[in-house]
């Protein structure tokens, strides 16, 4: 299980840099990130190297942040292996929220990150791991 940071942050230019500013500051990597805009505000969310640190040091900027638990599921380079993590997942009647991408930096593989409901992301980690996927 990971801990992810979601931002609430107003949709204006110079945003992301003051966030990465902030994160380089701290020596907090970032390990995998996801935008999403509308017209005024928008949602950040990010896995990171210190996430207790990185919501601290967000929060005293001034930034409306959460910190939720993700599951990054390691998936092999290939053709067809998203598809069949979500049919594992459609056949054990799981429903994910949302999916973004990033990498395994000692194995160079590819984890898929989602966020399930809360109650469900032990169960959904012990279905997985019976149907041959690696946990990160």
């Amino acid at each position: 299980m990971l801990k992810q940071l979601s931002l609430y942050v107003e949709n204006k230019k110079g945003t992301m840099t003051d966030i990465t500013r902030i994160l380089k500051e701290e020596q907090i990597n970032i390990l995998g990130s996801v935008n999403n805009d509308g017209p005024e505000f928008g949602i950040v969310r990010m896995v990171v190297s210190e996430p207790e640190r990185a919501y601290e040091a967000l929060k005293k900027a001034g930034y409306l942040c959460r910190m939720v638990d993700v599951m990054g599921i390691e998936l092999a380079d290939e053709a067809g292996n998203l598809h069949r993590l979500l049919s594992a997942l459609t056949d054990s009647y799981i429903n994910v929220d949302y999916i973004y991408l990033s990498f395994n930096r000692n194995t160079s593989q590819p984890i898929l990150i989602m966020h399930v409901k809360d109650d469900d992301i032990f169960e959904v980690e012990s279905c997985l791991r019976a149907k041959g996927f690696t946990a990160v």
